[in-house]
């Protein structure tokens, strides 16, 4: 080998290697502490940078993005002298990377006990009622603690929380029992609410459902009423105004009689005391008839009882005896009073009928009314 080229190559080799040592490359979101023989000099930004060989050197690399540290699960004491241990997450942020390397030798552990300790300070003020519900103060507490104290390290602690509250084994059974004892309760009186409610909308239900009734009910006896009372209106009127003759009243006075028989107290049942009248007002309707047949030449004879001593009674009433011809005059008169009543209701039907078709419009009168 040519003894010109060994000199030559040691020269380059050494020049690589000053320029590798010269050329300092910095990631992003990454810094890194330069020191001068043992002494801190400045801090590399992100980027290209240049140091001097030999004599600067790195002596950390920080991370300034925000990070997260989660604790071990902590035992704190409460104000109650129960045992909890919590457990805690921490988020922080390094903005002073030259106070975070030479204020503090590890700040991961200076937090982490600064974290327990403020804890402890925090919780021993509370119960555990209060510390199960008093997260947020808790936190807020922790992160202006801890804010204070590292903010000489040149580190941000951006928020502090509580990620669990474990209480002792016993503790956590009584609160079961509690929380089931409470919702208990609490589906206790929902259901006798709703039963309540139930109870209420029925007896509301019930008594519109009455109410309702009754105004059915009196609607109906008003309807009822008032059809019957044009009914009787109308037959009065009906009978008035075709001028009925008294026989034909008397004889349909007489002619309602058997419906008062059909009753189911069939056993008993009430004549008005106006039937005398009725019977009187045919027998005087029909009266000189019957003495019409009676025979001229036999008048009839006036009957007269005697006492016990044969003298005459003339305060007795006349007794008729069978084959008299009063009696048989009679009957035939009856007969004849009965056909003639029939004819004059079957007259009084018709001008019924012919009254009420010249009433209704578009319907033909019957012939010879």
């Amino acid at each position: 080998m040519d003894p010109i080229v060994i000199p030559i190559l040691v020269a380059a080799i050494v020049v690589v290697f000053l320029v590798a040592a010269t050329v300092r490359i910095v990631p992003q979101a990454r810094r890194y502490n330069i020191e001068r023989f043992g002494r801190y000099r400045r801090t590399l930004q992100p980027g290209l940078n240049f140091v001097l060989p030999v004599a600067d050197r790195v002596n950390t690399k920080l991370d300034v993005r925000e990070q997260v540290y989660s604790s071990e699960p902590k035992p704190v004491i409460t104000e109650d002298n129960l045992v909890v241990n919590i457990d805690t997450v921490l988020y922080y942020q390094i903005t002073d990377p030259r106070a975070a390397a030479y204020e503090v030798a590890d700040y991961l552990h200076a937090i982490d006990q600064l974290t327990v300790t403020t804890l402890r300070n925090v919780i021993g003020s509370m119960d555990l009622e209060q510390t199960l519900t008093s997260r947020e103060e808790i936190n807020t507490r922790l992160r202006t603690v801890l804010d204070d104290a590292t903010g000489k390290w040149g580190i941000r602690v951006n928020r502090v929380e509580i990620k669990a509250i474990d209480p002792p084994h016993t503790i956590k059974e009584a609160m079961e029992k509690q929380m089931r004892a409470e919702r208990d309760k609490r589906a206790a009186i929902l259901h006798a609410e709703g039963e309540r409610q139930a109870k209420i909308l029925t007896a509301e239900g019930t008594k519109q459902k009455d109410i309702l009734e009754a105004q059915g009910t009196q609607q109906a006896m008003i309807l009822r009423a008032d059809g019957e009372a044009k009914a009787v209106e109308r037959v009065f009127q009906a009978v008035h105004r075709n001028n009925a003759d008294p026989k034909i009243l008397a004889y349909k006075y007489l002619e309602t009689l058997p419906h008062l028989a059909k009753s189911d107290n069939n056993t008993f049942w009430v004549i008005p005391g106006e039937l005398t009248e009725a019977v009187r007002a045919v027998t005087h309707a029909f009266g000189d008839q019957s003495t019409m047949g009676l025979p001229a030449s036999a008048p009839p004879e006036e009957a007269t009882t005697t006492d016990a001593d044969g003298a005459p009674d003339e305060g007795a009433a006349p007794e008729l005896e069978a084959g008299s011809p009063f009696s048989l005059d009679a009957a035939a008169a009856a007969d004849e009073v009965a056909k003639q009543a029939d004819a004059v209701v079957s007259d009084a039907k018709a001008e019924a009928e012919a009254a009420r078709a010249a009433q209704l419009p578009g319907r033909e009168q019957p012939p010879g009314g």
